[in-house]
C-alpha cells in the first residue's frame, strides 16, 4: 500500500489508521508548498491535487474517510470497524459521515477566517456562525460520549480517527475550551502510540 501524505492534513487520517493497524505501507509525502500535488503525475493518482489518495494493488482510493473505511475493512482481525450488520455497524458508518459532513465544515469555517484568509478577506460574522454551529455539535458529541472512552463505547474504532482528528484541529483553535469531556476524549487519542506515530 502507497499512501500519498503530507503534514497537518486531512492524511494524517489514514496514516494514523495505518499505524494503528501495524500493516506494511510506503509514505510519499508530498510538498504542498511547491505544488507537488498538483503536477500531472499525481493528478493521474488523485484529480482534484489534494491529499490523501492510496494506492492499494489495483484500486486507489481517495477521500480520508473513504480510504479508512476501507482500511479497517480490509484487517478485519484488528478490530477496527464493528461486524457487518449489527447495531454497532450502523452507528459507526453515522459517526464516520458525521465527521466529514456536520463536524467538520464548521471548523473549516472559523479557520478559514480567524487563521488561513488575509485579514482583509476574513468575516466575523462567518467566524461567529462557525463558532455557534460548532457549539451544537460539541454537545451532540458530548452527550454521545458520556463516560465511554470511545464513540463507539470501550472499543477504539476508525470513527474515533475521523471525530478526533477534527476535534484536535479544533483544539488547535481553542474550540475546545469548553468542553472538557471532548478534552479529555481528545487526549486519550493522542496519547495513543499509533497517533504519535502518524503526527510526527
Amino acid at each position: 500500500m502507497k499512501l500519498y501524505h503530507s503534514p497537518r492534513s486531512r492524511s494524517v487520517r489514514p496514516r494514523w489508521l495505518l499505524e494503528e493497524l501495524d500493516a506494511p505501507y510506503e509514505l510519499v509525502t508530498l510538498d504542498l508548498a511547491s505544488g507537488e500535488h498538483k503536477q500531472p503525475r499525481y493528478l493521474r493518482v488523485h484529480p482534484h491535487g489534494v491529499v490523501p489518495a492510496l494506492e492499494d494493488g489495483e484500486v486507489t482510493v481517495f477521500e480520508s474517510a473513504a480510504i479508512c473505511m476501507q482500511l479497517a475493512d480490509k484487517f478485519p482481525d484488528k478490530q477496527l470497524a464493528p461486524p457487518l450488520g449489527t447495531p454497532a455497524r450502523a452507528l459507526y458508518y453515522q459517526w464516520m459521515v458525521y465527521a466529514v459532513a456536520t463536524l467538520e465544515p464548521p471548523v473549516v469555517e472559523v479557520f478559514r477566517h480567524t487563521v488561513l484568509l488575509p485579514d482583509e478577506q476574513r468575516s466575523a460574522a462567518a467566524a461567529q456562525e462557525g463558532l455557534r454551529t460548532f457549539a451544537e455539535v460539541a454537545g451532540v458529541l458530548t452527550q454521545a460520549l458520556g463516560k465511554q472512552p470511545y464513540i463507539l463505547g470501550a472499543q477504539f474504532s476508525a470513527a474515533d480517527v475521523m471525530i478526533g482528528s477534527t476535534l484536535g484541529w479544533g483544539s488547535f483553535m481553542d474550540l475546545l475550551n469548553d468542553y472538557p469531556e471532548l478534552q479529555a476524549y481528545v487526549q486519550r487519542l493522542t496519547e495513543r502510540p499509533a497517533y504519535q506515530r502518524a503526527a510526527a
